[in-house]
């Protein structure tokens, strides 16, 4: 049984942080996506090729879609279908013609979400039609699917939370397997492995949101090789989703109120804070030269005694990319 205990107190500490920071915003003249519904909570977002935005909802699960041009979220994959409970990573995987979702059993965390499947799935919906395609179930008991990436062969992998594992979905394949468990990625403070991408140096980066830890695992036609934890230039609050800018430069998303670029070079990384007063951040989705940022509001949602209720609507924030 997971202990979601330490996530709910993970958020107390996550909304006083965001609201120190908001304090320091600066505003922005572009007009934020609207995500309609008073339980949202987006938890990731990906974007196709074409401009069209897709975004998870850890509390109503399901899946929405922001067409090219529009202002407005609408649900694409109705909350429940093809056995989805709160949905978390979302991703879009073009050439396999595929949106691929993580999906999980929350109600630990107070989150009952819109069926009573249990346990933690990755699925695989039609990029075109939005119907399922593919379940994969992740093995044993301490599971959260969390986030994905795909590699250049159709490889998906994906972080647990739960436990220091990354799983592996080959192509073709019908079942989730363990790639790598490793004692460095044990989660801390209630949470584990968040986001995940690869580099331009084939290798995958994930960051812990728990422990604030930014890692690489050496990979070599397939097969993972050593895990190091790299030495970031300032402490990371919340890091969380993780999406490749170029090279080995990656945007990210942290709890605590920031949009950041991170640059690896060797074991040594540079966060530079590009957006910070953002509220709750979660997710981002790059289309052109802006970055959408989802505030996800989780604290809200995990503790609404303390923190009352969330601001509405829920949105997505543009950030403009500089040189």
């Amino acid at each position: 049984m997971i202990d979601w205990k330490p996530l709910g107190h993970l958020a107390a500490v996550l909304f006083a942080s965001a609201v120190t920071f908001a304090a320091e915003a600066s505003a922005e003249d572009l007009k934020p996506i609207e995500i309609p519904g008073d339980h949202a909570y987006p938890e990731s977002m990906s974007a196709a090729s074409d401009g069209t935005i897709y975004i998870s909802s850890l509390a109503s699960g399901g899946v929405a879609r922001v067409k090219p041009g529009s202002a407005k979220a609408e649900t694409w994959i109705k909350p429940g279908a093809f056995d989805t409970r709160s949905t978390f990573g979302v991703l879009v995987d073009e050439p396999s013609k595929t949106l691929w979702v993580c999906t999980n059993d929350a109600s630990g965390l107070g989150v009952p979400g819109p069926s009573n499947v249990t346990g933690a799935h990755l699925k695989g919906f039609d990029l075109a039609t939005g119907e399922g395609k593919l379940s994969a179930a992740f093995p044993g008991k301490a599971t959260i699917c969390n986030d994905m990436t795909v590699a250049p062969d159709g490889t998906v992998y994906v972080t647990n939370t739960a436990a220091p594992q990354i799983l592996r979905l080959k192509p073709g394949a019908k079942e989730l397997e363990v790639w790598v468990e490793n004692d460095l990625l044990v989660p801390k403070n209630g949470a584990g492995l968040d986001g995940i991408e690869l580099g331009e140096d084939g290798n995958l980066y994930v960051n812990t949101f728990g422990g604030g830890e930014f890692f690489r695992i050496d990979v070599k036609d397939g097969t993972p090789g050593a895990v190091t934890k790299l030495e970031t230039s300032r402490p990371l609050k919340y890091p969380d989703a993780l999406r490749r800018l170029d090279g080995n430069t990656f945007l990210m998303a942290e709890g605590a109120g920031t949009l950041d670029r991170v640059t690896v070079d060797g074991d040594k990384v540079t966060v530079e804070t590009l957006k910070d007063g953002l509220n709750g951040p979660t997710s981002l989705a790059k289309v052109g030269n802006t970055v959408w940022v989802g505030e996800g509001q989780l604290p809200h949602l995990f503790s609404p005694k303390e923190n009352g209720p969330p601001k509405l609507p829920f949105q997505a924030v543009p950030v403009t990319l500089g040189n």
